[in-house]
């Protein structure tokens, strides 16, 4: 399977435009025409619906989809690994979710970066269910997710806890001395689904059914600037706002009524991928440091 014409698909599909696509990928249109000609002789299915001036995939399309995604960057891990072989010692690939990340990974691959100069690495941020496929493909080598996993040749470890706290802007005064579950519904609360379990769903559940927040976005680090610039209430990891909190840039609000759950991440593994010595010493390392 050409994995050119897979790229072509992949692009058409997320812009849906046979010309944008073209004009993207530096080709002629007859050209990604083509290619998706080619792709759907070769799978027997249409890929994709043309009704009049829209573009949609078909479902054999959207079945599509994800393997397509893995065969491409199984493909970019083979040629990124032959051409490291030749430059490094070895190479450490890792998965990891965004949050988890800037709450406890920054510091241990800087350090692992700067004392293995012989080691390459690669850091991959994403969400933890798609980090799981990835290992489970051999395209990272282990995965600091929020969601543990029991299947047959993965290793499943606990990583860290962390407290989930309800923190504003300190000019915010009106909940200083608390809030109760009820007053929380009525705040410009900022909505971040950060954690793919248990916390997640917890946090959605503190709202009624139907509740329609006034800002949502995917990446807690993100909406951090927002909290810093006054706007709003959320709940976050305390150790991605700890600093913020001592250096009084924000406060934590107590809450009346209700509990937080914790926050627990994993490191996944699975058998027979990559360096096994390069993995545990860089887990090895992160027991190293003080949190």
């Amino acid at each position: 399977m050409d994995t050119q014409n897979l790229k072509t698909f992949l692009l058409l599909s997320k812009i849906k435009n046979f010309t944008q696509t073209a004009e993207q990928q530096f080709v002629a249109q007859s050209t990604v025409t083509n290619r998706i000609m080619e792709l759907e002789k070769e799978l027997g299915k249409k890929l994709f619906l043309r009704e009049r001036n829209n573009l949609s995939l078909t479902k054999d399309g959207e079945l599509f989809l994800e393997y397509a995604k893995r065969i491409v960057e199984l493909e970019e891990t083979a040629i990124h690994e032959f051409n490291t072989q030749n430059a490094f010692r070895a190479a450490l690939r890792v998965g990891t979710a965004n949050t988890v990340y800037e709450c406890h990974l920054y510091e241990p691959i800087r350090s692992f970066f700067i004392n293995h100069p012989d080691v390459s690495i690669k850091v991959t941020i994403d969400h933890s269910f798609t980090l799981i496929q990835m290992l489970q493909d051999q395209i990272i080598d282990l995965a600091f997710t929020y969601v543990p996993v029991n299947k047959k040749y993965f290793k499943c470890s606990s990583f860290r806890t962390d407290e989930l706290v309800l923190v504003t802007h300190p000019k915010n005064q009106k909940y200083a001395n608390g809030i109760s579950k009820e007053q929380l519904v009525s705040t410009d609360y900022l909505y971040c689904n950060f954690a793919l379990q248990d916390v997640g769903i917890y946090i959605r559940e503190l709202f009624p059914k139907h509740h329609h927040f006034r800002f949502e976005i995917d990446k807690s680090t993100t909406l951090l600037q927002y909290l810093l610039n006054g706007i709003g209430f959320s709940f976050l990891p305390k150790s991605l706002i700890n600093h913020h909190i001592e250096n009084g840039q924000l406060i934590m609000i107590p809450l009346l009524d209700f509990d937080t759950p914790k926050i627990n991440s994993y490191i996944l593994q699975k058998e027979n991928v990559g360096n096994t010595s390069v993995i545990e010493d860089f887990i090895e390392s992160i027991s190293h440091l003080d949190y």
